[in-house]
């Protein structure tokens, strides 16, 4: 059965035409005259809440930059895979990206397992990869760069808000793969950090779609609160059944991950969840208003999350890179991006950390209110201290590997 794909190619370059050589020779300049990028995000199955808005992002930061000139004096051709959700595709894509197409960079992944399947194929292919996406931290690798916020940027911002508010024993329920089991672990120390105990940690497939059995062990327990770093369209059904239940009146919810679920679920459903991401729509500022207004009337996505802002973010910070270098070549670029290079937009400012290719950014607390986020808190210009404290690329250039923090759960 041959493997379905869904490829999508905008912003590719306009107004190319032949050009001659010699008076007999023609050629076609169309090729030469474009940088390929490629992205890979899930716009089917059921990662597709977070990958079609992403695409969005993507695809207006490409049109921004080709408005302005394009870089070096070419147009940027964007490539788009659907990888539908499914790791093997992910691979597939990445491999066609780098050898096939032979794209300057990658912007993909949404899952971590997704990223761990695709990093190491393009640091052998030396592909320059940026992955936009929050995740658990401690990624260490030159050849890629993590735009979107780490634990240390935001659980600990979140563990010290919603204990302060609601009290000190939390129950986490989880998605079972690297980002649900890190992220718990991360969730455990900064409880203890507050004085807190965390009275239980669940873990649950991507597919799972039935959390009766869980709410009544998290009935028995009586936490204070709950820590719900679930991912994907299945985990949707927690939120609704907790509702179902009355257990959103009873006992307050909190995620690393609530975020375009926001228009999916109902208020009934949703109204009092606590978030914290490095981006939040509720944002007041000029370039944020633009950036939203943009995107829903343009795009049709009537939501924008922390993937999708930073997914833009990243597409420029890549492209001042690229400025700074004055080439595509994939060393020049990185050491340009390890210059400190920074991109105000959306988001706020943030700024690429050379001794860990992450983001210095800003983190917000929100609550989900009536299909949108009230933003609660603003914390600016948060390090990534947690992949700092283990990854030095200044003094270990080919470090490659993702180091866990080892706190048992």
């Amino acid at each position: 059965m041959p493997i379905r794909r869904r490829r999508l190619l905008t912003s590719a370059a306009a107004g190319l035409g032949a050009a001659s050589v010699g008076p007999f020779v023609i050629r076609d300049l169309r090729a030469q005259d474009v940088l390929k990028i490629a992205g890979i995000h899930d716009t089917s199955g059921g990662l597709d809440i977070y990958g079609k808005q992403m695409v969005a992002t993507m695809d207006l930061a490409v049109s921004e930059i080709n408005a302005k000139g394009g870089l070096l004096g070419k147009q940027v051709k964007l490539i788009n895979y659907d990888p539908q959700s499914n790791i093997q595709f992910y691979t597939q894509y990445a491999t066609e990206a780098a050898t096939k197409e032979k794209v300057a960079v990658v912007h993909g992944g949404i899952t971590s397992a997704s990223r761990e399947a695709i990093r190491p194929l393009l640091k052998r292919f030396n592909t320059l990869y940026f992955y936009n996406t929050l995740y658990e931290g401690g990624v260490c690798d030159r050849n890629i760069f993590c735009t979107g916020s780490t634990p240390a940027q935001t659980v600990e911002k979140l563990m010290s808000y919603v204990m302060k508010k609601w009290g000190k024993k939390v129950y986490t329920i989880a998605a079972d793969y690297n980002y649900g089991q890190i992220t718990a672990k991360w969730i455990k120390k900064y409880t203890q950090d507050n004085g807190g105990e965390v009275v239980a940690t669940d873990f649950f497939p991507l597919d799972v779609t039935d959390f009766g059995p869980t709410i009544k062990k998290i009935q028995a327990a009586k936490p204070d609160l709950i820590l719900a770093p679930l991912v994907g369209a299945a985990h949707i059904s927690f939120y609704r059944q907790w509702a179902a239940a009355g257990m959103n009146k009873q006992i307050p919810l909190a995620s690393t991950t609530f975020g375009n679920e926001v228009v999916i679920t109902s208020p009934e459903e949703h109204n009092g969840i606590h978030v914290v991401f490095g981006y939040l729509e509720g944002i007041n500022t000029p370039e944020n208003k633009a950036f939203v207004e943009t995107i829903h009337t343009k795009y049709n996505i009537p939501h924008m999350t922390e993937l999708a802002a930073m997914t833009y973010h990243g597409v420029h910070l890549w492209a001042e890179g690229v400025r700074k270098a004055n080439s595509v070549d994939r060393m020049k670029v990185i050491e340009a991006l390890e210059s400190g290079l920074t991109f105000a937009g959306p988001a706020g400012k943030t700024t690429l950390d050379a001794k860990t290719h992450h983001n210095i950014l800003d983190v917000y607390i929100g609550e989900a209110k009536d299909k949108k986020f009230v933003v609660l808190e603003k914390f600016p210009v948060q390090t990534p201290a947690d992949t700092a404290a283990v990854c030095d690329l200044k003094k270990n250039p080919n470090d490659n590997k993702q180091y866990v923090i080892d706190v048992k759960t």
